[in-house]
C-alpha cells in the first residue's frame, strides 16, 4: 500500500503498461497481436512486428512498430484465411488479449491464438482481477471496468493442466500470463459450449474471494526480472524449456495485495447502450467453428 499526496491510499504493484515495456525487451518477440487496441497505448509498447485487431480503434498514443491494424472482430480476424500472413514466421511469438471484456469472447481469442502460436510462445489477459462486484459485472456500468474476463483463468486452471497459467499482480486489474502453449490442443474447443452454458451467468457475478484478493498471483517486477524470457527466446524453434515453465510457476503467490475497492463511479447511460450493441453485433456475427 502506498499513501498518495491526497491522502488516499493505492494498491501497490506494476503498472500493466510498464510491465508490457520490460516484457517487450526481454522476451524480444519476432512479432505480436494485440486484440483490442482502444487508444494504442499497449500497442505502443512493441517494438516489432504487429498486427491490432479492434472494429473501433480510435488511437491517440504515438506507435512505432511495423504495424498492421484491422478494424474487425477478433472472430472475423482469425477466420480469414492468411489471418497472420504479415508475420514471415508462421506462427504468432506473443499475443495481448485485451477485447470484448466478457469471458467467452476472451476464451476463443485464446482458442484461436494458440492454434497459430508455438511452444515457446506467450499469450497474455488484461483484466482479470476485478476489485469489486461492480467492475466484475458483464454489463458495462463503471467507468472502471473489468468484465468477467476472471473466468477464462478459472476455466484454463480447470480444463488445462498442461498450460503454466501464472496471474500478475499489475495496476489496475491485474494481467495473466500463459506459458507451455499448445497448439494442437483441442480440449477447450471440444469442451467450450459446456464451459459457457456454466460459466456465463447473469449479473451480479459471483467472484471468488481468491480472485478478489489475488491470492496465486505473481509478484509481477519478479516475474519481469526473470531469466526465463532469454530461455523462451533461445527456444522458439524447438519445445518450451521444461525448467522455464517451471521456473514461472514458482512465482505463483508471491504477490503482497490489498485490496482497495476502485470508486464505482457510473458509465455514462448512452455509452452504456453502445456497449450492448456493439456487444449484440459480436455475438450475431460470432464464428463458432475454430479454425
Amino acid at each position: 500500500m502506498t499513501l498518495m499526496a491526497d491522502g488516499h491510499l493505492r494498491q501497490s504493484g506494476m503498472d500493466r503498461d510498464e510491465f508490457l515495456s520490460i516484457l517487450h525487451e526481454s522476451y524480444r518477440p519476432r512479432n505480436y497481436l494485440e486484440i483490442g487496441i482502444n487508444q494504442g497505448y499497449s500497442l505502443a509498447r512493441s517494438k516489432t512486428r504487429t498486427i491490432g485487431v479492434d472494429p473501433h480503434f480510435q488511437i491517440s498514443a504515438e506507435v512505432a512498430c511495423d504495424l498492421k491494424l484491422v478494424k474487425a472482430t477478433s472472430d472475423d480476424f482469425f477466420a480469414r484465411p492468411g489471418a497472420i500472413s504479415w508475420f514471415p514466421e508462421g506462427v504468432i511469438d506473443l499475443t495481448f488479449i485485451d477485447g470484448l471484456h466478457l469471458f467467452e469472447f476472451a476464451l476463443r481469442d485464446f482458442m484461436n491464438a494458440e492454434r497459430l502460436s508455438g511452444p515457446a510462445s506467450v499469450i497474455i489477459f488484461d483484466d482479470v482481477f476485478p476489485r469489486s462486484v461492480a467492475e466484475a459485472s458483464r454489463e458495462r456500468r463503471t467507468i472502471s471496468w473489468a468484465g468477467d474476463i476472471y473466468k477464462v483463468m478459472l476455466v484454463l486452471e480447470r480444463y488445462r493442466h498442461d498450460l503454466a497459467i501464472i496471474p500478475l499482480d499489475t495496476q489496475p486489474t491485474g494481467l495473466l500470463l500463459v506459458l507451455g502453449l499448445d497448439p494442437a490442443s483441442t480440449v477447450l474447443n471440444a469442451r467450450y459450449d459446456e464451459i459457457v452454458a456454466e460459466y456465463a451467468a447473469v449479473d451480479p457475478q459471483c467472484v471468488p474471494e481468491d480472485v478478489f484478493h489475488r491470492k496465486n498471483a505473481a509478484d509481477a517486477k519478479r516475474v519481469a526480472d526473470s531469466a526465463v524470457w532469454g530461455e523462451l527466446a533461445a527456444g522458439r524453434d524447438g519445445d518450451t524449456p521444461g525448467s522455464a515453465v517451471e521456473a514461472m510457476r514458482s512465482l505463483r503467490g508471491t504477490a503482497r495485495f490489498t485490496l482497495v475497492p476502485p470508486a464505482e463511479t457510473a458509465w455514462p447511460v448512452r455509452a452504456r447502450h453502445f456497449d450492448r450493441v456493439r456487444g449484440h453485433m459480436a455475438q450475431v456475427g460470432r464464428k463458432l467453428t475454430f479454425h
